[in-house]
């Protein structure tokens, strides 16, 4: 279940990454310092500000572990399956295109492994999207990590300056695509196949435009409800499904909530009785109401949610939890909202 969460700008290559020429070709980089298989365009050492802390990579990692579905999903699209010896806290299944590749990775758990599980491994590089994972309480500290000789990479889209959103912090930035991009942009860099990132990036920006292209819901009502049914986790106005709403024109019920997901009473969904619900088809069960089924059995069996216009008529836009999340999943998102609008736009 993600929390509040703050995209900062996009990472900063501090000085050590080689610049792509306008035509893109790089400097010559010395084949010691190349990741085997990479690119060549990544000069080593690599010193990286991310999230209030200055990493730095002597090498390409070897042996990665990444903590999150979004964080997987970017790393096994760059061709790094054969780096990568554990995944972990799934919400759907992976990506079609991706399925191969992920069924050479070990999930070291469905959600959050242990600090004891993930050393198991013995990686030299951790991922993370979520700063939970991170924080006390959560599978490690960075510097706990740092003490093994491991070095740790979280994801921008969770960070304002050193402050993780998802940790506990209050997101006061709006999400923009770009940070996911700049989050693209580093783990290219780190493992040496930058030029795979731009062509990800590209791929997903040309989708993004055509998903977007002519959708105006004219500023019409919206709620996405990603899970639980007795105290809902609804999307607030600054997070990933707040930039899939601005992107089809359409106005969030609870816009004036800085949180990415807050936990609201369903007196007050009702009440704004919204013109569309984005329903979260999670399927995880972890909670009551993960599931899309679920959802909609509740919505229209529940006294209270069955009298809301959007369920008379069956107003329902379903996208997975990673299409909810920031990820590069949220491409997905924007094309099943456009399907939605190209089918039932003359209704509403």
């Amino acid at each position: 279940m993600p929390h509040t969460r703050a995209f900062a700008l996009p990472t900063a290559l501090l000085a050590t990454v080689v610049a792509l020429t306008g035509c893109g070709a790089s400097e010559p980089v010395p084949e010691t310092t190349a990741a085997a298989g990479g690119d060549g365009m990544t000069t080593y050492p690599l010193t990286l500000e991310n999230c209030g802390r200055e990493i730095t990579v002597d090498a390409a990692p070897e042996r990665v572990v990444s903590l999150d579905q979004n964080s997987t999903e970017i790393l096994l699209s760059l061709g790094l399956a054969d780096r990568m010896v554990g995944t972990a806290s799934w919400t759907d299944p992976v990506l079609d295109s991706l399925a191969d590749a992920n069924a050479r990775v070990p999930r070291l758990a469905d959600n959050a492994p242990s600090y004891e599980v993930v050393l198991g491994v013995d990686p030299d590089f951790v991922t993370a999207s979520f700063g939970r994972h991170f924080a006390q309480g959560g599978v490690a500290t960075r510097d706990r990590f740092a003490e093994t000789g491991i070095q740790s990479y979280l994801s921008p889209t969770d960070c304002e300056g050193a402050v993780s959103i998802n940790g506990g912090g209050t997101r006061t930035i709006a999400l923009t695509e770009d940070v996911l991009y700049g989050e693209i942009r580093d783990l290219a860099a780190i493992f040496d196949v930058s030029a795979r990132g731009e062509e990800l990036i590209a791929s997903l920006q040309e989708r993004a435009a055509a998903a977007t292209d002519g959708v105006d819901f004219g500023g019409r009502s919206v709620v996405f409800w990603f899970a639980d049914t007795k105290t809902p986790y609804m999307a607030g106005g600054l997070g990933s499904a707040a930039l899939l709403a601005k992107s089809a024109d359409m106005t969030g019920v609870f816009s004036d909530q800085s949180d990415d997901w807050r936990a609201v009473g369903w007196e007050s969904v009702v009440a704004a009785d919204p013109d569309v619900l984005v329903l979260g088809d999670l399927q995880r069960d972890r909670f009551p109401g993960d599931r899309l089924d679920d959802k909609i059995a509740f919505l229209e069996g529940d006294p209270l949610t069955s009298t809301m216009t959007a369920v008379h008529e069956k107003r329902f836009i379903a996208l997975h939890g990673a299409e909810m999340n920031p990820s590069i999943r949220f491409v997905d998102g924007l094309e099943k909202i456009r399907a939605w609008w190209d089918e039932n736009r003359s209704t509403l």
